[in-house]
């Protein structure tokens, strides 16, 4: 499975992200990252550990690793 993918205009990337364990910390890491300018749409899955992120365009990978960070968990860097 490929990490980023582009589609018409969207750009799909996968995010391994480690400490989420339930719906909570789903929401948390969906509600900062669906924060950062040009996100429209996030589904973090903490069985998997992993984060699916859709954007208009690439997003700043250190962007990204702050704001999983202020929800309280880490990236470890594209699935």
């Amino acid at each position: 499975m490929s990490a980023q993918t582009d589609t018409q205009g969207s750009v799909t990337t996968v995010y391994q992200v480690t400490g989420m364990s339930c719906g909570h910390c789903e929401g948390s890491v969906s509600a900062e990252l669906g924060r950062l300018p040009g996100v429209t749409s996030v589904q973090a899955v903490a069985a998997k550990g992993e984060v699916t992120v859709v954007s208009e365009a690439p997003l700043d990978e250190e962007a990204v690793r702050a704001a999983v960070d202020e929800a309280g968990y880490e990236l470890v860097g594209r699935a």
